[in-house]
């Protein structure tokens, strides 16, 4: 293993001391427990967003926390779900009195660590709600979830609601725009050779010279299947069209009631993508894929896109969710309205992204 470290027990407090001492016009770190939060907050009277997850996956989340996006991340040891101590310590930190909206990728972990800390915020007094992101149309079930996994509309959503939640927009406002954002939004991954957890030492997987694993998830998961390498034009293809023709994807979803104090069963159903809709567009690198090889495969998307009757209207290209330094990439198409544009072209000034400012 050969990796910029010191110690393996200090990678992610090294790490998130070293974008405290980057950016503290930006953020703050906070430590046991570990959360990053806005340098301004907590904001009075706007809504909190906060999102978390295993380190590993930068610049999510933590690089996200800034105006215009999320107000504070829990960052787990690499590939290890955030407690729910972390998650309730941030939610007390940044609350300005208008409430707190936890996102949450759909990994067992991270589902219930966030549900214990929503059930303890709210005995706190705290207006809190939690949506969930799952997005993945690889596979159904995985190693780590009950359901699709969470993967790249997690990097959408949070810009998007970051937006709503930055214009001053109510809890229950932000929390059906993430909703929605969710429920418009389809991804996939693939990957050419495995990441080494730092704790671990080893590849999470072995891949053959000639082969890829096309549907993975962003922690090494296996995805759909094994096979011999083709072109980036036969693999963005391939996976594009998955995304397309996913049909209507029906599951029941665990929310927060504030109002009797109780989690209650909800059950959404996503629309397909259909010919005439406009899309945002996110090709995104697991970590070690050049962005000159991700504009090969944005080329090639555009194409599918343009032949399917999709047009896209906004693109986002680079690594934005990875998997350490996993060789591979993701892409996201995300059902685009007047409400979710306005929202994505508002300013947003975090570390790893920033527009409008």
């Amino acid at each position: 293993m050969k990796k910029l470290i010191n110690a393996v027990d200090d990678v992610v407090k090294e790490q998130l001391e070293g974008m405290a001492a980057a950016h503290p016009d930006l953020l703050k770190v906070h430590f046991e427990p570990n959360y990053v939060y806005r340098a301004d907050a907590p904001l009075a009277g706007k809504v909190a967003l906060i999102s978390g997850g295993g380190s590993g996956h930068e610049p999510m989340h933590g690089g996200f926390v800034g105006m215009g996006m999320l107000t504070a991340a829990c960052p787990g040891e690499v590939f290890t779900s955030p407690t729910p101590d972390q998650m309730y310590e941030a939610a007390m930190a940044v609350d300005g009195g208008a409430g707190v909206l936890f996102l949450v990728k759909n990994y067992t972990g991270d589902v219930l660590n966030f549900e214990t800390a929503a059930e303890m915020a709210a005995a706190e007094g705290i207006k809190v709600q939690s949506i969930l992101i799952d997005d993945d149309v690889a596979v159904k079930d995985s190693l780590y979830t009950a359901g699709r996994r969470g993967v790249g509309t997690t990097v959408l959503a949070e810009k998007i609601v970051g937006a709503a939640a930055e214009a001053g927009h109510t809890l229950e406002y932000c929390a059906d725009l993430c909703r929605k954002v969710n429920m418009y939004g389809r991804s996939m991954g693939m990957a050419l050779t495995s990441c080494t957890v730092p704790a671990a030492g080893k590849p999470t997987f072995v891949l053959g010279e000639d082969e890829m694993e096309i549907g993975i998830g962003i922690h090494g998961e296996p995805g759909q299947k094994r096979m011999s390498m083709v072109t980036v034009d036969e693999i963005t293809e391939m996976m594009a069209m998955e995304i397309i023709k996913d049909g209507p994807y029906s599951r029941t979803v665990r929310e927060w009631d504030q109002e009797n104090s109780a989690w209650v069963d909800k059950d959404l159903t996503d629309e397909p993508l259909k010919a005439g809709d406009n899309v945002i567009a996110f090709v995104n690198s697991m970590g070690g894929t050049p962005v000159s090889e991700l504009y090969a495969a944005y080329r090639k998307l555009a194409e599918v896109c343009e032949a399917n009757g999709l047009t896209i209207v906004r693109k986002l290209i680079g690594p934005y969710i990875t998997s350490l330094e996993m060789q591979g990439f993701s892409i996201t198409l995300l059902k685009a309205d007047d409400e979710i544009l306005k929202f994505w072209d508002a300013p947003v000034k975090t570390p790893g992204l920033r527009w409008g400012v």
